[in-house]
């Protein structure tokens, strides 16, 4: 089984230090290699000056080969003509060098020869018309350069290693230090303090994105539970409104003794209540069934003028409540592809908030035309106070009111515009707002038309 460290900066210092000891490791085998080439070379160049020499005084006079040994001080060579010694140094002869393998037969290449254990020799024979001239030098200076040369890289690659695993403890530790740092802050980080964030150094090296990566998790996570935070909030206040008013009813019809007619009005309150309760559970379960995409979708092509007007048909008595005017806009025939049934939903959720916005006597708009863009367009405009900016980008929020208590006072939930969204998207278009605070508010939903048949 493979050992393997489970600290990180382990395995950084041991990945540094085995591949530094490995470019040491070459890195000094070629030197060595170099070096002996180098030295080997400059020593075959060192016989082969001396072969010249001997060549020529050889073929000058053979009488003066004893003038080459002392002159020229070359002391190690022999010179044989057809199998005949001429002349022979008295060195060779006593360190046998005639019984060198290269000394008996004609070679034109240098070779090392080790008569003994501790002695070693560079012969370079070189044959000629009828003789050969054999030359040697003591090659255990070479050597013994080598071993020392040998001795100091085995000596440094321990040592090499050694600073490397020294210095890769080091660098990766100073790499590692934002991550040690990140882990620290993220130790630190619980569902009541994801405001917090990992540091960063440098947003854009590695560790920096990561941490930027993180930081915008952190970010969402926090947002998420901000709005889970909220909508438990907002969804317990509105469970307890109608369950104290049911209670409150009870409790008075319970002590108080009524008669017929009074009952029948504390159970129609009752049953307001119950309603109110139902209607916000069913569009709790309506909102979450669209957020996690099990909302079942049909995608049919629907007459959208038809479709809406029935819808805003079905709210125009309480318009008339409020002695207000409800217009109605269709063409004669407009199709888009649609889930009917949500569609639906999204208009009487649009034309519910704008009867509860717009003030007594006031006028609304719903119409149903072509853009240029080819989509179908159903908009529904108030004369309500309008939004303001600040407003603007939170209304389709669940439990979201511009106005608490205005809203609550006219029985809203707050759920409308946040049900209308996703009611609309779900059914495959998107939903606008227009806007201006004291001029009313537009709101557009926007659906891929279909061409007419005879189109």
């Amino acid at each position: 089984m493979m050992l393997r460290p489970r600290s990180i900066r382990a395995r950084l210092t041991l990945w540094h230090a085995g591949i530094l000891a490995a470019i040491v490791t070459a890195f000094s085998s070629a030197i060595f290699f170099f070096v002996r080439a180098r030295l080997i070379d400059e020593l075959d160049a060192r016989l082969d000056r001396e072969i010249a020499i001997i060549e020529r005084t050889y073929r000058d006079d053979p009488g003066e080969l004893r003038e080459a040994e002392s002159r020229a001080g070359i002391k190690l060579f022999e010179v044989v003509e057809d199998g005949a010694l001429v002349y022979q140094t008295a060195d060779w002869g006593q360190l046998q060098l005639d019984a060198a393998p290269a000394a008996a037969r004609p070679r034109s290449a240098a070779m090392s020869w080790s008569p003994s254990e501790h002695q070693a020799y560079r012969i370079h024979t070189v044959p000629g018309p009828g003789h050969r001239i054999s030359v040697a030098a003591d090659e255990s200076p070479l050597r013994d350069a080598l071993r020392t040369l040998a001795l100091v890289l085995a000596l440094g690659i321990p040592s090499a290693i050694g600073l490397a695993i020294a210095g890769g403890a080091f660098l990766a530790g100073r790499v590692l230090a934002p991550i040690a740092a990140m882990g620290e802050r993220a130790r630190k980080i619980t569902a009541d303090r994801l405001s917090e964030r990992l540091p960063v150094d440098d947003p854009h090296d590695e560790f920096g994105r990561l941490a930027t990566i993180f930081n915008e998790t952190l970010a969402r996570l926090q947002d998420s539970f901000e709005r889970l935070r909220r909508f438990t909030a907002d969804a317990s206040h509105e469970l307890r409104t109608p369950l104290t008013a049911l209670r409150s009813v009870g409790e008075v019809a319970l002590h108080d003794s009524l008669d017929r007619a009074a009952y029948r009005d504390v159970i129609g309150s009752m049953l307001e209540e119950v309603q109110r309760l139902t209607t916000l559970v069913e569009s709790l379960l309506l909102l979450t069934r669209a957020e996690s995409g099990r909302l079942q979708v049909s995608n049919t092509v629907a007459d959208l003028g038809s479709l809406t007007a029935r819808a805003a048909e079905q709210l125009r008595v309480l318009a008339e409540e409020k002695q207000q005017l409800l217009l109605i806009e269709v063409p004669a025939s407009l199709n888009a592809r649609c889930d009917p049934a949500l569609l639906r939903q999204a208009i009487l959720n649009l034309v519910d908030n704008a009867i509860k916005y717009t003030p007594p006597g006031g006028e609304i708009h719903v119409g149903v035309r072509r853009l240029a863009s080819a989509e179908a367009a159903i908009e529904v405009k108030d004369d309500g106070p309008g939004i303001a900016p600040l407003h603007r980008d939170r209304i389709f929020e669940r439990f979201y009111r511009v106005d608490s208590a205005r809203s609550r006072a006219g029985g809203g939930l707050g759920l409308g515009l946040a049900l209308a969204r996703l009611t609309v998207e779900a059914a495959g278009g998107r939903i606008e707002v227009e806007s201006e605070e004291g001029h009313g508010s537009l709101f557009r939903i926007l659906l891929p038309a279909v061409p007419d048949a005879g189109s």
